[in-house]
């Protein structure tokens, strides 16, 4: 197999145009408003892990890694916070304020949380279960996967 066999036949990585915000679905009556989440509908993967990360002091930093596999879906559930994506080439900072709005976050994007609201909730469902070996640490290596 010659060089260009090996990386035409790679697959694409996904890049900071597809970290996407969806407005998840509000249920509102006179007592307040629910927001359910079902797996492949309103977020597009199945969850297998949900945590939340709170008591970060106000203006601190967050995440700075990215999943070889492992799809991620943000949501301020109290708060404010913003998400850093970066692909490599590009970078967008997402705002997000609203627990019915969510980021996607496709494996292969280098994703940091950051200027987090006093008393913010950062709620993150995951399509894999914990896995450490998933996970770049550092910015270096991440370069080296994305080959750039």
């Amino acid at each position: 197999m010659n060089i260009h066999t090996s990386v035409a036949n790679k697959p694409a990585l996904p890049t900071v145009f597809d970290c996407h915000i969806y407005q998840l679905p509000q249920i509102s009556t006179v007592t307040g408003k629910i927001t359910a989440v079902h797996n492949e509908i309103d977020i597009p993967f199945n969850v297998r892990r949900v945590f939340y990360l709170y008591d970060i002091p106000a203006g601190e930093n967050r995440g700075a890694h990215s999943h070889f596999e492992c799809h991620q879906f943000l949501i301020a559930a109290s708060g404010s916070f913003e998400v850093m994506v970066d692909d490599g080439r590009h970078k967008k900072t997402l705002f997000l304020n609203q627990p019915f709005m969510g980021l996607h976050i496709p494996p292969g994007i280098w994703a940091c949380e950051q200027n987090f609201s006093s008393g913010s909730i950062c709620l993150v469902m995951t399509s894999h279960p914990y896995n450490e070996n998933d996970y770049i640490r550092t910015y270096e290596k991440y370069l080296e996967y994305r080959e750039i």
